[in-house]
């Protein structure tokens, strides 16, 4: 199994910083892991969740990378504005459709299946609202304890950048004949959420009704209450859901 840093990651103009990005594996269905709210590249590695998924990645299942969680950081600093958390959450966005997904094809030698994107808390906001915003380039997302209403965040604004970055807010919205909705309804999002100390199961419910009110594949697992907002809950989780998605 490789461990490496993907290029030690980038200078990203749109984001006027350093991103640092991560890989693990050399072949596979591509994974886009992204950290929960303020981690960084390998913050999976650090709780184990790489050595969760071993058995995957030994067998040239899958082959993980992540970046740093840029939006995240700022959704929880306890001081930026809701109009700022707004755009950096957009440009975040941006930078995983134009930067990373490229990158990403480039060192799979663009032999690349659909990316399978998925993340929890934080990071499974960012797994849904980038399978959503941007369909052509993803063909599943798995979303583990979700925090998707960012409202909270907001400071009481709701701005145009907030609307289009919000799946809550702006799939209930899509055209009916856009492509962006044709697309969404051939693929899949996973919402799997415990039933412990920290968890709001309501979030994923919420995000289930609104993509099955639009015609959107998805599946609501609730693991119980044994299961905690915790890295031992997404532990268990995701080498379930990457074998059952790449078979």
């Amino acid at each position: 199994m490789s461990d490496d840093v993907l290029r030690g990651g980038w200078f990203s103009g749109r984001l006027n910083m350093h991103v640092n990005v991560a890989r693990w594996g050399t072949w596979g269905t591509p994974v886009l892991l992204f950290p929960t709210a303020g981690g960084d590249a390998e913050e999976s590695e650090r709780f184990l969740m790489i050595r969760a998924l071993a058995p995957l990645i030994d067998a040239g299942r899958i082959k993980v990378y992540a970046c740093d969680s840029v939006s995240g950081r700022f959704w929880t600093d306890g001081r930026s504005s809701g109009s700022f958390r707004a755009k950096a959450q957009v440009l975040f966005d941006n930078f995983i459709r134009d930067e990373l997904v490229p990158a990403i094809h480039s060192d799979c030698n663009g032999e690349t299946p659909g990316v399978i994107v998925a993340g929890a808390s934080i990071g499974a906001f960012n797994a849904l609202s980038t399978l959503c915003r941007n369909p052509a380039l993803f063909s599943a997302a798995v979303c583990m304890s979700g925090t998707y209403d960012m409202s909270r965040w907001m400071n009481g604004d709701h701005t145009f950048d907030y609307h289009v970055a919000s799946p809550l807010h702006f799939v209930p919205g899509l055209d009916e004949d856009s492509d962006q909705l044709k697309l969404l309804r051939s693929r899949f999002v996973l919402l799997a959420t415990g039933e412990g100390r920290w968890e709001a199961p309501q979030e994923s419910w919420s995000v289930a009704n609104v993509l099955g009110s639009r015609g959107v594949p998805n599946r609501v697992d609730a693991w119980g209450t044994d299961y905690d907002h915790d890295w031992t809950t997404w532990r268990a989780m995701l080498p379930k859901y990457l074998d059952e998605l790449t078979r």
